[in-house]
């Protein structure tokens, strides 16, 4: 063992090497952190197993950390997964306008806060409230920076101290842990479920309401659905028994979708505009779902109730950013010039064709055929996913690869390269569907593709 540790180069001489392959990528002071973490490892290794690497495996230890330190943790992917709205890959891709709205307003200054007219403070809260309330057709709007939070808000501005009605059947959880009862009590409200599980009527919440009462409370069961022996009050109905007692009506929509989606082959989605015109005085959802937008939770409703909540000292906690602003403004503008299913990603996604997700799919066979590569082209399905429309999916077809000698690694192989690929697996078949890939990630999708296959089929 003692000839093995001094065997090791020094600190200098392992340095020199890195600093001379890639003299102007690191700063020093890192390289030099590096290179001794790396020796500190080969003695533990000399330490434990008496055998020791050489210096080229130093070298190339020291250049994969410094790789590792620098790369930001945040990165592109491609999304091969056939799930549109993938709540662990950031949900919607924003439109090549929304991007280009933030770079304009992220490069400088902007009118953030800056009343121009007046030449003084002005409130970020102006950006997207017309165009909110002339979509939603509601008298007023604010955004948030997400759908929780305009819930919390919501419900921390209205209902703090008094008693919030909501049908047992949907006091429930979406991803990540969020649920509507913990939401309730952080804002300070208290909940009252009425009904049962799978059958609530009018009398429920008509028995159900007591001075201490202030508001109903309907959510949008967006990431689940009950079928079978059930009944929900319709949102109208809701409505006229809530305000001849003097309530709120808040209605959380999720996925809040400002299309119909029943032209696209999908079950219908209830619309935010639906709920503004059945009476809700507060209507929450989400940007980053269904809208195809950035993160952010948005709140229309009722003139009155809007100004309320946007002075409850929790929305500054939870405002926008401008980068969101300006990306949540170009999205809405999508819908205004009706565009959205042209130019909003999700939307071009959804509105495509089987036939059309089968030629791109038979084309990036043909193309990794010339290179020596056996691809299969079968039919699979697209799911929505983002905790919208629960268990439908579109048909599509995917790339199904052939011959891999292990699915788990070859799917490891593809979400640990650069860029990341995210794929699918069913069963022990490796899926690829061309309907979430977005085009100008195609022919790196191909490349990447071509180096997992390529070298097993020569």
């Amino acid at each position: 063992m003692e000839s093995l540790y001094r065997a090791l180069p020094s600190v200098d001489g392992v340095l020199q090497q890195v600093q001379e392959s890639d003299p102007d990528l690191w700063p020093h002071n890192l390289m030099v952190e590096a290179v001794r973490q790396v020796l500190e490892r080969a003695r533990e290794r000399i330490t434990d197993e008496g055998a020791a690497p050489s210096e080229e495996d130093l070298v190339a230890q020291a250049r994969d950390l410094l790789r590792a330190w620098t790369r930001p943790g945040l990165r592109p992917a491609i999304n091969a997964s056939g799930v549109i709205i993938h709540t662990n890959l950031g949900r919607a891709p924003l439109s090549q306008a929304a991007l280009e709205a933030v770079r304009r307003v992220a490069g400088g200054y902007s009118n953030l806060e800056f009343d121009l007219p007046a030449g003084r403070r002005g409130s970020r809260h102006v950006h997207a409230r017309e165009l909110l309330g002339r979509l939603c057709g509601a008298e007023a709007a604010l955004a948030v920076n997400n759908n929780a939070s305009a819930v919390l808000l919501v419900l921390s501005t209205l209902a703090a101290g008094r008693q919030v009605l909501v049908s047992r059947s949907q006091a429930v959880e979406i991803g990540g842990g969020f649920r509507v009862p913990d939401v309730m009590r952080q804002s300070g409200a208290e909940l009252v479920e009425v009904g049962t599980t799978n059958r609530t009527y009018a009398g429920d919440y008509t028995a159900a309401v007591c001075p201490e009462t202030t508001a109903v409370l309907r959510v949008h069961r967006s990431n689940f659905a009950l079928v079978g022996f059930v009944h929900d009050v319709p949102l109208p109905e809701l409505v006229d028994l809530a305000h001849s007692r003097g309530l709120y009506v808040i209605d959380d929509l999720g996925s809040g979708a400002l299309l119909d989606t029943s032209p696209f082959g999908l079950a219908h989605e209830p619309t935010v505009q639906a709920s503004v015109e059945a009476g809700a005085d507060i209507v929450c959802f989400s940007g980053d779902k269904l809208l195809g937008g950035p993160q952010a939770g948005l709140i229309v409703g009722r003139a009155a109730l809007i100004e309320r909540i946007e002075h409850h000292p929790l929305a500054r906690a939870v405002r926008l950013d401008k980068m969101v602003l300006a990306a949540l403004e170009a999205t809405l503008l999508h819908y205004v010039h009706e565009e959205a299913a042209q130019e909003i990603p999700i939307w071009r996604m959804i509105a495509q064709s089987p036939e059309a997700v089968r030629r791109r799919a038979q084309r990036w066979r043909r193309w990794l055929g010339k290179q020596g590569v056996s691809v299969q082209v079968v039919p699979g399905e697209t799911a929505v996913g983002g905790g919208s429309l629960p268990g439908q999916t579109l048909p599509s077809w995917v790339l199904e690869l052939e011959d891999l000698p292990s699915v788990e690694d070859a799917a490891r192989s593809l979400r640990t390269g650069e860029p990341p690929v995210i794929p699918r697996i069913e069963g022990d078949r490796l899926l690829l569907d061309p309907r979430t890939v977005l085009p100008d990630q195609e022919s790196t999708l191909l490349e990447r593709l071509l180096s997992l296959l390529g070298p097993a089929k020569e």
